[in-house]
């Protein structure tokens, strides 16, 4: 039997507070140290307090385009409509997942649902923004939801930590998403003084983002909310021991190993690809969203 080898904690990253076109985020990734962790190009943590008396089609992020990566949104409270180009109209609720290949062009808008609004005002999510292969970039857009029913879910063998499988394959289990490249994608909620230890592919970058809480990592040491791991490649594990309450990511994937040239929604692999894009937005092409 081989030797564990923990994968040793390379950077930690504290989210940091940005303004996204008037709407403030904590952003983890990237940051002037660090432009991805290839294949991750972005994740943001947003907390928001909707206004009661606007209608919830008004608030939120409003239409906007994509093309050659996939958005995935985690909903940690509240609920996200999703609506798209594509005639994809979806509201996912807390602990559900929505999955977007952005492909050749899409438009969507993410606001949301009126019920959050009138009941409680609040939502928190998180955004994950992970690049695909050149060969993916220009496929037909897919979008998948993940619905808390249809998450395959891990136990610890103390039963304290209940570990959701979002992409990848795990422990004989496979996750509904089938992403463009290789990955395992992991969510975790455990309890107070909960032990996991997750096996990662010697090959994958990994990343951890802390949530809320506070965990122990093997190897390491405390690491505190909204705190970006970034794990070097060498190893085969992660053990993480709880020390309160906590809900965290972890975030792995074969590198694509491709040059990246990122234009605000566009992120292709040529300069050139990038205005194609711009042009190809702006001359339809990606559809059109109208929100009634």
């Amino acid at each position: 039997m081989e030797e564990t080898v923990f994968k040793k904690v390379k950077y930690i990253l504290p989210a940091e507070k940005i303004d996204m076109d008037g709407f403030p985020v904590k952003q983890a990734l990237p940051t002037h140290k660090i432009q991805q962790v290839d294949p991750f190009l972005l994740l943001h943590h947003a907390t928001v307090k909707f206004n009661k008396n606007r209608p919830a089609k008004h608030q939120g992020v409003g239409p906007h385009p994509h093309r050659g990566f996939s958005p995935v949104t985690f909903i940690i409270e509240g609920e996200v409509r999703h609506r798209d180009s594509w005639n994809h109209d979806q509201v996912a609720k807390a602990g559900e997942v929505q999955w977007m290949h952005a492909g050749a062009g899409i438009v969507h808008s993410e606001r949301p649902s009126e019920e959050v609004v009138q009941a409680t005002g609040k939502q928190e999510i998180i955004q994950l923004w992970i690049n695909s292969p050149s060969s993916a970039k220009l496929q037909p857009p897919e979008y998948t939801y993940l619905s808390i029913e249809t998450i395959p879910v891990l136990i610890s063998e103390d039963e304290k930590i209940k570990t959701k499988l979002i992409a990848g394959n795990y422990n004989q289990q496979r996750g509904k998403v089938i992403p463009k490249s290789e990955l395992l994608v992991l969510w975790g909620n455990g309890q107070e003084g909960g032990i996991e230890n997750y096996l990662i592919p010697q090959d994958f970058n990994c990343m951890l983002y802390l949530i809320k809480g506070s965990i122990n990592i093997k190897g390491y040491g405390l690491v505190e909310a909204e705190q970006l791991v970034v794990f070097g490649i060498n190893g085969d594990s992660i053990e993480v021991t709880l020390k309160h309450d906590s809900q965290f990511l972890i975030l792995s994937g074969k590198p694509l190993d491709e040059k990246v040239t990122q234009h605000g929604p566009y992120v292709m692999n040529t300069q050139t690809e990038v205005l194609e894009a711009m042009r190809d937005y702006q001359m339809g092409k990606m559809g059109i969203l109208i929100e009634d």
